[in-house]
């Protein structure tokens, strides 16, 4: 018994020991999921923590970035205006309708009920409604304000109207390679509306919105001005509108008539360098040959196949000028004592110098000039022989000391400075080529300068186009005045103006002469060099006149040039008639009495229209 029952307990304990010991392993198993579980609620709980209590603000900002954005308003463009206040270009307020065409859940009724608010036709308002479902449909880009507000008081599922603007120019085409224009977005891309683009657009403002992926307002949300719209500057210009139309049309008329690829007509006041009408036209009929297109605006300018051009000419096209540059020579003359106006001249027809053969336009024997004479008679050859006395360093002085080669203070776009000859580039034969302006290449513009300076007692005069400031509030600036340096003597720029006045009574610029007033100038007739060829075009010329009036006291001054004219070639025959024109109507125009006598006319039959060919 005692036996058994001692083997019993001991087969008991034996047996409970794994029991135990499974046990113990379970509950250490439990212990650790136990654990485990309040290792992760622990750090759940702490990175809830953390996330509401340090991080709240930035998911916050994350969660409403999702809808909320920040968008751009544009200012209103500000207007640019004649010297008399005339607009030239305005920005008109609009409303821009858009629509989410997602939440469009019937186009036809929708279309049907909006068609009168949006002045889009129903069957063309149903079609945009149901387009792409893409979320974003433009309806109407140049909305009248009263119906925008109407749209939005009528509070359409999905539509949203923002506000917009519409540049317009009033005056067609009037000036449009002055004024540029603007771009789908609003700015400037060329002329004085890039030029001053920054200016016109003012500063852009912020207005915070909550909208849809798809850029449409979320409903019942609401708009909050973050920084207002700060309205531009608009530009009073130097330009007369009436004097502009004036100079256009009578360019455009001559440029067809005669058939000329391009036109540059340029007035300016004497005194102040402003610029009074600027026309650069381009005849579509014409073709540009080996040159190339000249780009251009595309709509007539009243003239059938005569469009503005895009790029404004006066300033950007370089072109030899030929006998209009001999001005450089004579006043280099006259500044330097080497010449009187009465001071004779021997003048063959022609001279062969440095290997190439130059001559007078038309043939002659051996003539005797006085250097009136060989500018009235626009003698190549005579010229020469008076540049030959100034020599090359004068000469080049001279180019400078005139302009030529520098940009103006307009810094117009595209403006080009010119091609000139320099020392380090100097040959032998461009000592007849530069005093008869065929070697060096300068904008229309220059060359009105250097004739200004001249009308103006020897006073060279910056050119400007922006006479003043206007503000938002109506306020006014004005701009700085021009910068002016004495570039020729008083005495020098007199004997000039006689001499000049010469050319017009009994010269090459005879159809310049007024009625009543007198008038100095010059005309060019310029050989047009073949692009990347040491060769001309045939058959293809610059005609150009440029001169001023009274020229007794000088107001204004003003340059022609004709390109490529085809039934007849001479600057005198094809410039000068505009530049009588125009200067005709801007004397009456702006007041300037007549000066009631004339200059005695040289003395003889004087010279042939067409002697100035160079």
């Amino acid at each position: 018994m005692s036996s058994h029952g001692t083997s019993t307990h001991t087969r008991t304990r034996a047996q409970s020991r794994p029991v135990r010991r499974n046990r113990s392993k379970s509950a250490r198993r439990l212990k650790i999921v136990r654990a485990s579980f309040i290792l992760v609620f622990l750090l759940l709980a702490l990175r809830l923590f953390q996330v509401q209590i340090f991080e709240h603000a930035h998911y916050e900002r994350l969660s409403v970035a999702q809808v909320r954005e920040d968008l751009t308003t544009t200012a209103l463009r500000a207007g640019i205006y004649d010297r008399r206040g005339q607009i030239l270009a305005i920005s008109r307020p609009t409303s821009l309708v858009i629509a989410d065409d997602i939440q469009i859940s019937n186009p036809v009724r929708e279309a049907e009920a909006m068609s009168p608010l949006v002045q889009v036709p129903v069957n063309h308002l149903t079609a945009l409604l149901s387009k792409k479902k893409d979320g974003y449909v433009i309806i109407n880009n140049k909305l009248d304000l009263n119906d925008g507000r109407k749209l939005t008081s009528a509070a359409f599922p999905g539509i949203v109207v923002q506000n917009s603007s519409v540049r317009n120019y009033p005056n067609g085409t009037l000036a449009e390679s002055l004024l540029g224009g603007t771009n789908s977005a609003g700015a400037g891309n060329s002329g004085l509306e890039y030029e001053y683009q920054k200016q016109l657009a003012g500063q852009t403002g912020v207005t915070r919105e909550f909208v849809s992926a798809s850029g449409v307002n979320l409903p019942s949300s609401h708009s909050t001005v973050i920084r207002k719209a700060t309205p531009g500057v608009g530009l009073e210009l130097t330009i007369d509108s009436s004097l502009q139309f004036v100079t256009e049309r009578a360019l455009a008329t001559q440029l067809k008539a005669v058939g000329g690829l391009t036109g540059v007509a340029v007035v300016m006041d004497v005194k102040t360098g402003e610029i009074l009408a600027d026309a650069s036209l381009v005849n579509t009929k014409t073709a540009a040959g080996v040159l190339g297109p000249v780009p251009s605006w595309g709509t007539a300018v009243g003239v059938p196949g005569i469009s503005q051009t895009i790029n404004n000419l006066a300033f950007s096209q370089a072109y030899e000028p030929g006998s209009v540059f001999k001005v450089v020579t004579f006043s280099a003359a006259l500044q330097a004592g080497l010449i009187t106006p009465s001071t004779a001249f021997t003048v063959p027809n022609s001279v062969n110098v440095g290997g190439r053969y130059f001559h007078d336009a038309e043939n002659h024997g051996l003539e005797h000039l006085a250097a009136t004479e060989v500018l009235a008679q626009s003698s190549n050859i005579g010229t020469y022989e008076i540049g030959k006395l100034v020599g090359e360093a004068g000469l080049l002085a001279q180019v400078e000391r005139l302009g030529f080669g520098q940009m103006t203070s307009v810094n117009f776009p595209g403006e080009t400075s010119g091609l000139l000859v320099s020392a380090a580039n100097w040959y032998a034969s461009d000592q007849v080529a530069l005093p008869i302006g065929q070697v060096d290449a300068v904008p229309p513009l220059q060359v009105l300068d250097a004739y200004n300076t001249i009308a103006n007692g020897g006073a060279f005069v910056e050119p400007r186009l922006v006479r003043g400031y206007v503000y938002a509030n109506g306020s006014t600036k004005s701009a700085p005045p021009s910068v002016k340096r004495q570039a020729l003597s008083p005495t020098v720029a007199a004997t000039m103006n006689k001499m000049l006045q010469q050319v017009v009574l009994a010269g090459t610029g005879t159809n310049a002469i007024i009625p009543g007033y007198s008038v100095a100038g010059k005309t060019g007739t310029a050989t047009m060099p073949y692009p990347g060829r040491d060769s001309l075009l045939i058959g293809d010329y610059n005609a150009s006149f440029v001169g001023f009036a009274p020229a007794n006291n000088p107001v204004l001054s003003m340059i022609v040039v004709v390109e490529r004219p085809q039934t007849t070639i001479f600057g005198g025959a094809v410039a000068a008639p505009v530049f009588q024109q125009v200067m005709s109507y801007a004397l009456h125009h702006f007041g300037i009495p007549s000066n009631g006598t004339m200059v005695k006319p040289l003395k003889g039959a004087g010279a042939s229209i067409g002697s100035d060919v160079t």
